[in-house]
């Protein structure tokens, strides 16, 4: 083949440190956009983007030369630098380390943009730890799940 053609989406989950309650939903909004932003300028294609105050839910597109982990570092740093500077008070903001990132195919992209975001009315009923805890299950990652939270 002359040329490379891909079609590689990932449903990436992060939460703050500690799970803590930082992103309150008067600027969650901003903390979407911002986000979709960075993944805008690093060349990967943000198709949803939701969460509640204490971890974000993305769904991207990305090209074969970029990493998760890459991406991940990339959206993390910058995000929390910018929740630095625009939210003086929230100064003490922190990402969790690692992440849980899983591939979508094609024919799941409508169901996982819709996961993620009814990701409020979701978590009425299930806590994130639940929900994170069934997205492994869900995709077979072996996890002791003593340590999964660090």
């Amino acid at each position: 083949m002359a040329n490379t053609y891909t079609s590689l989406h990932y449903h990436l989950v992060f939460s703050t440190k500690n799970r803590e309650p930082w992103i309150r939903a008067e600027i969650e909004e901003r903390v979407w956009h911002y986000l979709g932003g960075i993944a805008r300028e690093n060349g990967f294609k943000t198709i949803a983007v939701g969460g509640i105050e204490n971890h974000v839910h993305l769904l991207v597109g990305m090209g074969p030369t970029m990493t998760v982990s890459k991406a991940l570092q990339l959206m993390k740093g910058a995000s929390s630098h910018w929740f630095h500077e625009t939210f003086p008070k929230l100064r003490l903001f922190q990402w969790q380390d690692g992440y849980g990132a899983f591939t979508v195919s094609k024919s799941q992209v409508p169901e996982v943009t819709e996961y993620i975001h009814g990701q409020r009315v979701h978590h009425r009923k299930r806590t994130f730890e639940e929900e994170y805890i069934e997205l492994l299950r869900r995709h077979d990652v072996e996890c002791d799940e003593r340590y999964v939270w660090g």
